[in-house]
């Protein structure tokens, strides 16, 4: 384990958040692009993705084996390392993503193509399904691969691991995050 804990932000800490961004984690040629919708105050406030306790996206990584132990958000660096990355569609952070306009995740859409585009990795992992139904314009969209591609870089979504997204269990979305290590274990 890399690092220390940063101190628990307080609440002036967390007002003071709001509106703030976070750099984007990405290197060329990802085998993993993990996509947030945006970050959170508490986030935020750390100065690191999905950082709120009782965030599920580290233990998912862990448990669907991208990570050879559960990692803390604190030591997100150290996933360059294992090809995989993290951005979001929205940079500034909210309370919740429901602060956002669709007006803003579509243009958000657009940045990430860019981006994916520039990048090239492997797959981009959208986390959060009604987040790529609006950005994307995919309106059936439905979990897993997608037929869209952003040039040879392959579509996956995946649920959002935030604590507020009751409808998965952290077993379900581990066993979800493993088929997309699955997936490109196998496409080699």
């Amino acid at each position: 384990m890399q690092g220390q804990p940063p101190p628990k932000p307080t609440r002036a800490m967390l007002l003071a958040a709001h509106g703030l961004e976070i750099n984007d984690l990405i290197a060329n040629g990802l085998r993993v692009l993990f996509c947030g919708i945006n970050p959170g105050l508490y986030s935020g406030a750390t100065g690191h993705h999905f950082a709120r306790p009782g965030n599920r996206f580290w233990p998912a990584l862990h448990v669907g084996g991208f990570t050879p132990r559960l990692m803390h958000p604190w030591e997100k660096a150290e996933l360059l390392g294992l090809g995989l990355g993290i951005t979001n569609f929205v940079a500034r952070t909210t309370n919740t993503a429901a602060e956002l306009t669709d007006e803003e995740i579509r243009a958000g859409a657009a940045l990430l193509r860019r981006k994916v585009r520039r990048y090239a990795p492997r797959v981009l992992a959208i986390l959060g399904i009604g987040a790529y139904r609006i950005g994307f314009g995919c309106k059936e969209a439905a979990l897993g691969l997608q037929d869209q591609t952003i040039g040879s870089t392959r579509i996956w979504v995946l649920p959002n691991p935030s604590g507020l997204n009751a409808h998965y269990t952290p077993a379900s979305l581990g066993r979800l995050f493993g088929e997309l290590n699955a997936f490109i274990v196998q496409q080699g």
